[in-house]
């Protein structure tokens, strides 16, 4: 099927989900926005009809790019419904995406950066692109908590950063020395007057999809990087603290989780490290 006669169909669909199936104004959101980044993949990829290879290299992207299993078994869900949908109604004669078989959602120990990568990925001369590595490592943050900060949300006398996450959940970060300092050097430097603590040349708030870039171009020329998406120096942000004694309900709150069972996952991470220091330290380990 074509890509714009798809695009077409989007409002019918959510129509569909609204009255007919009664989901949640919530549910409506999460589909209608899964579907969006899809028709914008085929814009990026140029991809002017549909069919199994094209959904199926899409799913690979998003793979290949970071995006964690139970986050793309979700997209892949919303494409199956959509294109069961317009199935049923007549629009289509097959479901290019029925026979797709679903990402595993298992577990999987998430990437990190070591120290001295950290190091050297943070070493920018760009004071606002610095200042927003800086601050996704300091505080653990999501890509979209920090384009959504506002000037106000940095206290700089306290040395905290106001976040919003999830679910418009709000949390107290504290901001490490080098990140304070680099926001003090980019709000030196920087011309706008917005509210929003980080923009772009227009002045306008930036994009997750900036801030992914960013991340990208600063960490991609660092040799064996296990990832270059912002969410690696989240996870980095946590395995480093643990590897330094924090306790995991105090990482839990940081991170802004709601279950501490979704932090365990990081405790694997620093097994390694821990093996380490028995073989040194215990007097009996070799």
């Amino acid at each position: 099927m074509k890509k714009d006669d798809l695009a077409e169909r989007l409002n019918d669909f959510i129509e569909y989900l609204e009255k007919e199936r009664n989901y949640s104004q919530h549910t409506v959101r999460a589909y209608r926005k899964d579907l969006e980044r899809f028709f914008e993949f085929l814009d990026e990829q140029k991809y002017a009809h549909v069919d199994q290879i094209v959904i199926m290299y899409y799913i690979g992207f998003m793979l290949r790019y970071g995006l964690d299993a139970r986050t793309v078994a979700r997209k892949l869900s919303s494409l199956k419904s959509f294109f069961k949908v317009l199935k049923k109604r007549g629009h289509i004669e097959e479901n290019p995406a029925a026979e797709i078989r679903t990402p595993k959602t298992k577990k999987h120990l998430p990437g990190f950066l070591t120290y001295e990568q950290v190091q050297r990925g943070l070493d920018i001369d760009n004071p606002r692109d610095k200042a927003i590595m800086e601050v996704l490592y300091s505080c653990g943050l999501r890509a979209s908590e920090v384009v959504g900060l506002d000037r106000n949300d940095v206290d700089l006398h306290r040395d905290e950063v106001k976040v919003r996450g999830k679910g418009r959940k709000q949390r107290i970060v504290p901001l490490g020395k080098e990140a304070k300092n680099a926001i003090v050097g980019y709000l030196k430097k920087r011309k706008h007057t917005g509210e929003h603590l980080f923009a772009n040349y227009r002045g306008d708030r930036l994009t997750t999809r900036s801030v992914q870039r960013i991340v990208r171009k600063s960490l991609i020329r660092l040799a064996r990087a296990s990832g270059t998406n912002p969410h690696i120096l989240r996870h980095s942000f946590a395995t480093h603290l643990l590897e330094n004694g924090a306790d995991l309900r105090a990482v839990q709150e940081l991170l802004g989780h709601a279950s501490l069972s979704t932090v365990q996952i990081y405790t694997h991470l620093t097994t390694k490290h821990l093996q380490e220091i028995y073989r040194k330290k215990h007097p009996r380990a070799e």
